[in-house]
């Protein structure tokens, strides 16, 4: 046996084929170690001549699952990746990667270096460079080609979705898929293929199929389209097509020059600051070493779209869970609502019959809270009345076990005030999904007054069980996202009354990258609700703020959104258009207020937008709502759709300025009136010279 000199890569015999095997817990990530051990471990191969080739495998859990991240933002140090996978091609024996676990953007890179690939069942391979703003940089979008073709490329590449073996076998990523030991087979197809003279050439040296000037066009046409702004996947997309148009060298300086520019350009920097606000959002000071609440059956109260939607979140996840409705009619619906969904799943082809009847199986819909006294966490989620969830909560402290979490899923309402009714308060925490609960990714984990360290720990826990980006936030009106949304629409109406119209802020917010325009949302969440609030905050309204009477006269006339086909638009066929009748209400009330409609620009709706943003959260972390300003990014990226690719509105705003934004924040209170000032923590922040990023840092 001869060792590479790296305490993280070492090479075997296994007769005269040599196993070379990275060992760098917890995912084999490829270090400056890791990369050197290989380049070592390339040349001992090389110079052996008792070695006739090599199976690269990983130990642990998973091949290289892809960069370091530690290295992230720091100067690279060599060897860099594509000299190590230069020297696994260059060093002329063949090499075959051993497949498991995870392949991800270098990791599969690596693979792909290696003469053939070998894999497991469960193994997954691809290139998610492009959801860090970046393309590939060693490789990935010249070798991939030359395996697959340019159309099967190009989706990797510019999607980042990952692929699994069955797949990538049926591409031509892999050559085998096997059902046993992973080395023993990895071993065995390189000692065939030897002995068969079989070994196709390097990837590097394959032809790649060439696709015409129309296909290539339009190819790069449905990427844009589907990147609404982001620059990676177009990127990525054009590196792809030179590949069959370039020879391999060429291609792969072109690669590495566009991965640097993007490396170093504001939309990788954005991606990488969500990359670690994720990371950093389920942290909670006061919460190290707390245990979590065992959780092992669910109860959900209220079966509409909001409990079903949370009820699916929960079975999907593989936890059992009850609905408890109010009686046998609403039981009824709730169970049609469920098994529609799991229906439709199968008929799509997302689940299998036998997968979605198992799921279904979990969700199980009775009458009455008592139906919930074996759950271990129950979560209300009917209609926003105070009342209602108050009286709610008086018989969930009663019909629920000890030490079961009780948790709200309310949008707006004081979530003290509701444990206070349950008079077991240190249970009660607020768990506010987004519709559709089952989809959508935010959960705000809401701490009240009383909510018990283990209970929060609670909260967070089935957050990460249910796939969901955990927020913990404090108590107020709407918490952190809904707060800001509010301040945030109130903002746009006042612009529709000073001379824009709905569709042009949609327009201009589109243009920005929101997924939808902000008055399209509005008719979708149902313009009803805000107005409920509106009107259960109209006694304490400072008669000094400007209120803008639009909505509530939409509201008024019955149009109340999607659901009534009328709101800030009317729908046609499911299809939203600008209404004659929303304009005539918009000049009378301009009329009435005695306002000549200004010209209203595309940027000043997004500099409005952003200001409004960043001043209401300035507020939030000031009363301390939120922990840190990445969390408010988190929200408003995961769950209002803010584009990914500008990082969050407050990396928005320290990117575009402080000064700029105040600016642009006094502009606004100017016309808002009272609740429209500026933060303190934002005039401060300006007055220091610093940013919100430097919140995080003990600033």
């Amino acid at each position: 046996m001869s060792t590479a000199p790296s305490s993280v890569v070492a090479l075997a015999r296994h007769g005269r084929i040599a196993v070379v095997t990275i060992d760098s817990p917890p995912v084999n990530a490829l270090s400056h170690a890791v990369r050197a051990g290989l380049v070592a471990a390339m040349a001992d191969l090389a110079a052996d001549d008792g070695l006739d080739g090599a199976v690269l495998a990983c130990a642990g859990r998973t091949f290289v699952a892809g960069a370091d991240v530690a290295e992230f933002g720091r100067p690279p140090v060599p060897p860099l990746l594509p000299a190590v996978l230069d020297a696994i091609e260059g060093q002329g024996k063949p090499v075959v990667a051993a497949l498991f676990g995870t392949a991800l953007g270098g990791g599969f890179e690596l693979a792909l270096a290696c003469r053939l690939r070998v894999a497991v069942a469960t193994a997954e391979v691809g290139l998610p460079e492009v959801k860090l703003g970046l393309i590939p940089g060693a490789g990935g979008t010249q070798r991939l080609p030359r395996l697959i073709g340019i159309p099967a490329a190009a989706d990797l590449a510019t999607s980042g979705r990952r692929v699994k073996a069955a797949e990538a076998l049926r591409l031509g990523i892999v050559d085998r898929v096997v059902d046993g030991d992973l080395l023993e087979g990895a071993l065995a197809v390189l000692a065939e293929r030897i002995a068969a003279g079989d070994l196709p050439p390097a990837v590097s040296a394959r032809p790649v199929p060439p696709v015409d000037a129309a296909a290539a066009d339009a190819l790069l046409a449905d990427v844009r389209k589907k990147a609404r702004g982001m620059e990676a996947p177009v990127e990525a997309a054009r590196a792809v097509l030179r590949a069959a148009e370039l020879p391999f060298a060429e291609g792969m300086a072109a690669e590495r020059a566009a991965f640097e520019r993007l490396r170093d350009g504001d939309q990788s920097k954005a991606l990488r600051h969500v990359f670690f606000a994720e990371r950093e959002a389920p942290k909670v000071a006061g919460l190290e070493g707390v245990a979590a609440r065992p959780v092992d059956r669910v109860g959900v109260v209220g079966g509409g779209m909001m409990g079903s939607g949370i009820a699916i979140a929960t079975a999907d996840a593989g936890l059992p869970v009850t609905i408890a409705e109010t009686d046998a009619d609403a039981a009824a619906r709730a169970e049609a609502r469920i098994a529609a969904h799991y229906a439709d799943q199968a008929r799509k082809g997302r689940l299998t019959e036998a997968q979605a009847a198992e799921r279904r199986g979990r969700i199980a819909v009775a009458t009455g809270v008592e139906a919930l006294s074996d759950a271990d966490l129950v979560i209300e989620a009917v209609f926003e009345d105070m009342g209602v969830k108050q009286d709610i909560f008086a018989r969930l402290g009663k019909a629920a076990k000890p030490g079961a979490v009780l948790a709200t899923n309310t949008s707006y309402l004081d979530v003290n005030a509701i444990a206070a009714a349950s008079t077991r308060p240190g249970d009660v925490l607020g768990l506010h999904f987004f519709a559709p609960a089952n989809v959508m990714r935010l959960l705000e984990v809401v701490r009240a007054k009383a909510t018990a360290p283990d209970a929060l720990a609670t909260g967070l826990a089935l957050g990460r069980r249910l796939g969901k980006l955990a927020v913990v936030a404090g108590v107020c009106d709407g918490f952190i996202g809904n707060r800001i949304w509010a301040y945030w629409r109130r903002h746009l109406e006042y612009l529709v009354e000073d001379g824009a119209s709905p569709e042009a802020i949609d327009a201009a917010l589109l243009d920005w990258g929101m997924p939808m325009g902000p008055f399209a949302v509005y008719d979708l969440s149902g313009l009803d609700i805000a107005w409920a609030t509106r009107k259960r905050k109209a006694a304490t309204r400072d008669p000094a703020e400007r209120c803008v009477r639009i909505a509530d006269r939409l509201c008024e006339a019955g149009r109340l959104g999607r659901k009534t086909a009328a709101g800030w638009y009317r729908y046609v066929d499911g299809r939203a258009e600008p209404d004659p009748a929303v304009a005539e209400i918009v000049a009378d009330e301009r009329r009435l207020r005695g306002i000549a409609p200004r010209n209203v620009s595309a940027d000043d709706i997004r500099r409005r937008s952003l200001a409004a943003i960043a001043n209401e959260a300035a507020k939030i972390l000031e009363e301390g709502i939120a922990q840190r300003a990445s969390d408010v990014d988190m929200v408003l990226v995961a769950g209002y759709g803010f584009p990914n690719w500008r990082g969050g509105p407050l990396f928005e705003a320290d990117r575009v300025g402080l000064p700029a934004v105040l600016a642009e924040v006094e502009a606004a209170a100017a016309v808002g009136g009272a609740g429209s000032e500026p933060a303190a923590l934002l005039v401060d922040l300006v007055r220091t010279g610093r940013s919100f990023a430097d919140l995080g840092r003990g600033g």
